[in-house]
């Protein structure tokens, strides 16, 4: 997996528009309920630091992984939530302000959790006491892509709540298409990666993905908490910042291979989510209780 044109500039710009979408349909009461229950945000950062990095290492290790693959897959269970969760939960008919709120939150987390998981990961599989810095920078664009198209999308609503009512479904409809086209997009430009590896590592990815959305959806239904925040939650943690992951693999530890789980997974992930989107949403036609 490569940085080039699309990963770095047309991924963002495609995901900052759809945001903008998404906060057509969003206002500030949605986040005070957020803050109003706090036991959806506890659950999905509990899930996201102290369970998943555990499951990409059972996996790693029951594959018998190459150590810069575990090392990779490891890399990719530290990395936050990515943009794409928002659009999957909205999709979904899922808590999109629990997602976002989450995906803020795992973002800043990440500049503490990420180099402390990846250096443990670089100790067990290679020996090898590298020191990888906070990754700010990445950050600080997840932020941009991710919090100010919303705000500009909740300041139109609050200003011309006609306008926003007509423009919400024709935005969702294109956040679909603007999805299948990245998809396919990906696969053709990564094809040659997929062939090479997926053998080898693909299972391990699928499983991760799969494990990584059931307890997502699993663990706060077993909490009793709303089945729209369940929604959010198994999208938050189900689809990872796979840019992020390969940013750092390529930028950073400057190991093409170490990028390779983030690829495949991100890849993976876009037809799971679909999947999971499309079954979950037929059973939210009715009214969720609130």
């Amino acid at each position: 997996m490569q940085a080039t044109l699309l990963t770095n500039l047309l991924l963002p710009l495609a995901l900052g528009i759809i945001m903008f979408g998404l906060g057509l349909g969003l206002t500030t009461e949605d986040f005070r309920r957020v803050a109003r229950y706090p036991r959806a945000v506890l659950t999905g950062l509990t899930l996201q630091v102290l369970v998943l990095p555990w499951a990409a290492f059972g996996l790693a290790l029951g594959f018998g992984l190459t150590p810069e693959l575990a090392v990779g897959l490891m890399l990719l269970a530290a990395s936050p939530g990515g943009a794409t969760a928002n659009i999957y939960s909205h999709l979904a008919r899922g808590d999109v302000a629990l997602n976002i709120t989450l995906t803020a939150i795992n973002s800043l987390l990440c500049l503490l959790t990420l180099p402390v998981i990846l250096n443990l990961a670089l100790e067990y599989f290679l020996g090898a006491g590298q020191y990888v810095p906070p990754p700010t920078k990445k950050v600080i664009e997840v932020a941009v892509i991710i919090v100010l198209p919303v705000l500009l999308g909740m300041v139109v609503r609050a200003k011309a709540p006609a306008f926003a009512a007509r423009a919400e479904k024709p935005l969702r409809l294109l956040s679909v298409l603007v999805l299948a086209l990245l998809v396919a997009a990906a696969v053709a430009q990564e094809w040659n990666t997929l062939l090479t590896y997926f053998a080898v590592v693909g299972l391990a990815c699928l499983l991760f993905n799969l494990i990584s959305m059931g307890v997502g959806y699993a663990a706060p239904l077993a909490l009793k908490l709303p089945k729209r925040q369940a929604i959010a939650i198994a999208m938050e943690i189900g689809i990872h910042n796979g840019t992020l992951a390969i940013f750092i693999a390529l930028n950073v530890l400057q190991n093409a291979t170490m990028s390779v789980p983030a690829a495949v997974y991100s890849l993976l992930m876009f037809v799971t989510a679909a999947v999971f989107a499309w079954r979950v949403s037929r059973n939210q036609a009715a009214p969720q209780p609130a």
